[in-house]
């Protein structure tokens, strides 16, 4: 009781909820419960309960959006921290300064707006920035590490470092922020473009996404990474796997490239769903597929 009044003193009453079901706060719409769950309102706010939670050897997990993450039926241990109040978007001339809360589609819209290029192809992203720079997310050929300047993250010793583009290791789908590190703030560099071209860009990527993607049912968007020489939903497809289902969780009759929560679905449909592709794309393909999606929890 007094680590949890503790925890409200530094993020607010209302900002702090006990044994809150993650299914709540995933587009996966499945993951049991976080013992306790806090949207910090600030910046400082979130700092501080990680220092709290140090002191008192407690866990921590920090989300954001929850749009690339698969959550144990068995919930999580400790502190789940969501920046989902930390969403604050300022511009200033090229720059355009977030919280890691924020979500892309916003900051690619507040671009647009600006008459501002170079994020046209985050407008249909479904995470925030945070989540978006841990995992160097791209598409349609794009990539944030393209447009990103300088991301400022806490350090597992609680320092605060602001990272320089080449600093951050960005690679496919990975950046030096999974070697322990909080994101919490970003600032993306972009450049003078023309506002009707920009919003052309964005109204058509949108409209693919709507076309080829599953979005009318929950996912955690790609399941795969993409093999090198290959694309994962091809070969997903080619073995013979589109629509297969365990449980609730179906690969995607729309898009091979996804595992879709179909009804009810647990974690472990997902995760015996995901095993049984891998291993029949092995068979058939010698290919190994990789996941996109980061499973956490119990």
């Amino acid at each position: 009781m007094k680590i949890i009044q503790k925890i409200i003193s530094l993020a607010g009453e209302t900002n702090v909820k006990l044994n809150e079901p993650m299914a709540k706060h995933t587009t996966f719409k499945i993951g049991g419960a976080a013992d306790i769950f806090v949207t910090p309102e600030t910046k400082e706010d979130l700092i501080g309960i990680i220092e709290f939670c140090k002191e008192e050897n407690i866990p921590v997990t920090v989300v954001g959006n929850g749009s690339n993450l698969l959550v144990s039926d068995d919930g999580i241990d400790g502190v789940v921290i969501c920046t989902e109040k930390i969403n604050y978007v300022n511009l200033e001339k090229d720059i355009i300064t977030s919280g890691a809360g924020a979500f892309l589609a916003v900051v690619a819209n507040t671009a647009a707006k600006a008459e501002l290029a170079g994020l046209e192809f985050a407008a249909g992203i479904p995470g925030t920035v945070g989540g978006g720079a841990f995992m160097n997310a791209g598409a349609y050929g794009g990539e944030l590490k393209d447009v990103i300047e300088t991301v400022t993250a806490l350090d597992k010793d609680g320092n605060v470092k602001v990272f320089d583009n080449a600093d951050c290791r960005f690679g496919y789908r990975t950046s030096i922020f999974g070697e322990g590190y909080v994101i919490l703030e970003i600032n993306f560099r972009l450049k003078k473009g023309n506002k009707e071209k920009i919003l052309d860009t964005m109204k058509d990527l949108s409209q693919k996404r709507r076309d080829k993607q599953p979005l009318e049912y929950p996912s955690a968007g790609s399941t795969f990474k993409r093999p090198e020489g290959h694309f994962a939903g091809k070969l997903v497809e080619d073995a013979g796997l589109k629509g297969y289902s365990i449980g609730g969780a179906q690969v995607s009759e729309k898009h091979s490239g996804f595992v879709i929560n179909k009804g009810a679905a647990t974690a472990k449909d997902v995760l015996d769903l995901v095993g049984y592709i891998k291993i029949q794309v092995k068979e058939k393909f010698d290919v190994e597929l990789q996941e996109e999606i980061k499973f956490i929890g119990r």
